[in-house]
C-alpha cells in the first residue's frame, strides 16, 4: 500500500488498486463491518470480533454468565463435530462448558446456518445432526 496526496494504492493478490481517500475510507468501514458482524438468531446470536474470536449469547442477555467466547469460529465448528449424531447438555459438558452454556450451544448449533442439526427433544434439550452431514454432502458455511 502506498499513498500519495489524492490516492490510495492497494495492492491485491499482485494487482494494483487506485483509490480515492474517500473510497478508501469506505472500504476501510465496510471490511470493519464484515469482520465484526453480530447475528442474531431466536434465541441465540453469535458475533464475530475484530480480534478473531466467536463469541456465542443469548440473544437479549447481557451478563458474561451468558456468554462463551471461542478462539475463532472455526474452534465453534471443531466443538461441534466432536459431538454425536444425537446430542445433549452432558456431551457438550465433556468438552469443559457448564450451566447454562450448554444449552445455548446446543440451541446455537440448531439456530445458525453453518450446522446441519436441529432441535429434537426440549425436555430433556437434545439435537441431531441431519443426514446430509453425516453422509458427507457439502457442508454450509457461515
Amino acid at each position: 500500500m502506498s499513498t500519495d496526496d489524492d490516492a490510495i494504492l492497494i495492492d491485491v493478490d499482485g494487482d494494483t488498486h487506485e483509490l480515492s481517500r474517500a473510497a478508501a475510507a469506505d472500504l476501510q468501514t465496510a471490511l470493519g463491518d464484515a469482520l465484526t458482524e453480530r447475528r442474531e438468531f431466536f434465541r441465540t446470536a453469535g458475533e464475530y470480533r475484530a480480534d478473531g474470536s466467536y463469541v456465542v449469547s443469548r440473544k437479549a442477555a447481557d451478563s458474561a454468565g451468558n456468554a462463551k467466547v471461542f478462539a475463532s469460529f472455526d474452534e465453534v465448528r471443531r466443538l461441534y463435530d466432536r459431538l454425536p449424531a444425537s446430542f445433549a447438555a452432558e456431551d457438550v459438558g465433556r468438552t469443559g462448558l457448564t450451566g447454562s452454556r450448554r444449552h445455548m450451544l446446543i440451541r446455537h448449533f440448531a439456530e445458525h446456518p453453518a450446522f446441519d442439526c436441529s432441535i429434537a427433544r426440549r425436555n430433556p434439550l437434545r439435537a441431531e445432526k441431519s443426514n446430509d452431514r453425516e453422509e458427507g454432502r457439502a457442508d454450509r458455511t457461515a
